[in-house]
Order: C-alpha cells, then structure tokens, then sequence
C-alpha cells in the first residue's frame, strides 16, 4: 500500500490558515489525479484544492475545519486500482410493501340538532365575555345542548389579534472565513479610519448617447459590452492624478502616494462580496478595462479569483445601483483612503439653462479618510468625475470616440 499525504498548500503570503468550506467527494471515493477535491476559504479568497495523485481518499478534516497551513487533510491510497464500471453497491428496489388493510369506519354521529340553548351564554360565561369584548356568537359552546360555559369563555380569544400559530423557526450558520474576515475589515474600516462622505449628482446624458451610438461596433469588433465600468474607471483614474492624495494610503506615520492607479472592482460572488484589482488602470483603453472587468468578475462568481488578483488595489469602486441602490455611504477598503459608490440611474427633472428638462441622473458618493484627504481634495476629486463623465468626449475620448474604442 503507498500513502500520500496531501497537506494545505499556501495560498498567500502571510496566509497561515484556511477553513474547509465544502468537500467535493465523499470518505472512500476513489479520485482522479488534479481533480477539485475541495473547496478551501482563506480569508482573501475561496480556491479550490486539487488532489495530487489517483486513488482512493481518506478525509482526515470536517467541513467547517480550520486547518493550518501544511497540515494533512486527507490520505490518497495510490496503489488502489480504479473501480471497474460504476458502484458496486447499486441501489435495490425496496420490496414492496403489504398493503394496509383499510381501517373500518366508525359510525359518525349526527350533530344534536340546535335548541334555545345552543350558542347562549351561562350568567359566568357571559360576565367574561363581556370583559373580554368578545361577541357570544364568535364562541363555540361545549355544554349541554351548545350552551357556552364558563371554561368556553375562558379559552376564547378575539378572531383579530396577535397571529398564532405561524413558524417560528430558526437557523444557525457558521459564516466562512472569507465573509467573517470581510465583516471584520468592514469593522476595522468604521473604527480606525476618520472616515466622511461628500456626494454629488452626474447627468449621464452623453455617455449613454455614447454608448447608444458604438456600443453594438464595440461589442462586434472587441467581444466584450461598452459598460459604465469603463467611463467610471477612465473618469477616477483621470481625477486621482489631478488629486494624488486620495490615490494614497497611511503607514504608520507616513502617507503613501501612488503613480499608478490599481482600481479594485467591488463584485458579488457566491461567497460574498469579493474586490478584484484592475492593475494599471490608468494605462488601459476602454476595450482593455472592459476586458479586463469581465475576466475577474468572471472568476470572481465561478470561486477562481486568487488571493493575487485580489491585493494591492489603491482606491474602489462600487455599484450598488445594479441592485437598485439609489444612494448609499460605501466603507473604505482598508488600507486604502477612497471609494466611489455608484448608484441606480433615474431620468429626473432637472434645470438646464434656466428649463425643465428630464435627463438620466446617477448619484454618487465619495467615502474617504479625512486624516490624509482634505474637504478640498475629497470634493475637487468628486467634481472632477462628475466633469469627465458629463463631458466624456473631450475629456476621456479626447474629442476622437472611434479611435478611443479602437474601431
């Protein structure tokens, strides 16, 4: 017989343990070499743990485990020979069972037939009754010929009320180590960052003519939709190198500032809320960030994101507007010092010189850490977007939209 031991490999740097979220085979099963045996939780990322040999496995963790980095998780018996064929236990067919003689029926008797007395109320019931305001024809009387006693009375409750009766259960789950580890961030972010909100409203006229105008050449000649995505990133990342404060962080004592613009992309994946990282976005074209956004949300809901593709953002973006979210507060993505929320998009009255006209409008909020970026930064950046994506032609396509998308 020839043991394998298969033990937790390092998903990341300064990654020590994982959790086991859910095994993809069963104890006994025999396993193909690099097949998905199961699905591990860091607290960056859910991968996949592929198994390092053929054979038959032994579990050596439960689900919901955690497990350090290095330790045995499972034993693989490379030596087992591959079953032939299917199981060999296939299910019988239950024998069939005897049939249930039908049980005789009792004789029903007939109800007593309604007298004077059916549905009054004795002098004991009445007084009860008449505390309780409840009507004496709502009650149903057990005494003699239906009359209402003292204990009919007594249990008789009013037809309207507090509901009885409905389920009241409850259910009780661990949370995964990637969604416990969000939560404490999310905490970490409210408690040691002096965090403020500055918001603003974008009248996206333009960019859905825009888009109304090439989406379909766009879409023919790069595989990929012309999105917000693209026109949001191209506006942040034009605005963080007017205001390099916001496109920074705080170490200790000193504030870092970045001359490259990783934009994390706030995406909803089957393990919660995960935020991939647009690298260079200041460097790529509307069809590079479209691609680009497509591929990691991609991997992000099939659980394929790595922890790499996860690191390093220097400022967010996220849309709550594809939820319907009309107005929201985001929570900075620590260590990071700014996020930009996106919100659902309304045709609403506005005045355009000095007339009533409905235009599609969007508001958007800039959370940011007041103790490196200045009201002065946090509403100049804020501007500047709303500038860039109300006039997209000449301040993201310069004045050139065919050669922008590269049609």
């Amino acid at each position: 017989m020839s043991i394998l031991e298969m033990k937790v490999p390092s998903p990341g740097e300064s990654i020590t343990e994982v959790e086991i979220a859910t095994w993809l085979v069963k104890d006994g099963d025999y396993v193909e070499k690099d097949q998905a045996i199961a699905e591990v939780d860091s607290d960056k990322a859910t991968l996949e743990l592929p198994a390092e040999a053929s054979g038959i496995i032994t579990l050596k963790a439960e689900e919901g485990d955690a497990v350090a980095v290095g330790q045995v998780v499972c034993l693989i018996d490379t030596s087992a020979a591959k079953p032939a064929g299917g199981s060999s236990t296939e299910a019988k067919p239950a024998a069939e069972a005897p049939k249930a003689e039908a049980p005789k029926a009792e004789p029903v008797q007939a109800p007593a037939a309604a007298t004077y007395a059916t549905g009054t109320a004795s002098p004991a019931a009445k007084k009860i009754l008449d505390e309780k305001n409840i009507d004496a024809a709502t009650v149903t009387g057990t005494g003699k010929d239906g009359r209402i006693t003292k204990e009919d009375a007594l249990n008789a409750k009013h037809s309207m009320g507090t509901p009885t009766g409905g389920p009241r259960g409850e259910e009780r789950k661990k949370m995964s180590m990637l969604r416990r580890k969000v939560a404490e961030r999310l905490v970490e972010a409210k408690n040691t960052t002096a965090m403020l909100t500055t918001f603003n409203e974008v009248n996206l006229t333009n960019v859905n003519k825009l888009r109304s105008e090439y989406k379909d050449a766009f879409k023919a000649k790069h595989g990929v939709g012309l999105g917000f995505m693209s026109f949001f990133t191209k506006a942040v990342t034009r605005a963080l190198e007017l205001y390099p404060d916001v496109n920074s962080m705080i170490d200790g004592q000193e504030q870092i500032k970045y001359d490259f613009c990783d934009i994390s992309i706030a995406v909803s994946g089957p393990k919660g809320l995960m935020v991939p990282v647009v690298r260079n976005a200041e460097l790529l074209s509307f069809r590079g960030i479209e691609a680009e956004i497509k591929r990691l949300a991609t991997r992000a809901r099939d659980g394929q994101i790595t922890v790499d593709e996860m690191t390093g953002g220097t400022f967010t973006i996220t849309n709550g507007g594809v939820f319907g979210s009309m107005l929201s507060t985001p929570i900075i993505n620590p260590p990071q010092s700014g996020i930009l929320g996106m919100h659902n998009i309304i045709e609403r009255p506005i005045a355009v010189n000095g007339k009533v006209e409905i235009h599609p409008m969007m508001f958007v909020a800039l959370s940011y850490d007041h103790r490196i970026i200045d009201g002065r930064e946090s509403v100049g950046f804020l501007v500047a977007v709303k500038e860039a994506l109300e006039n997209p032609t000449e301040l993201l396509l310069d004045n050139n939209p065919k050669k922008a998308f590269e049609l």
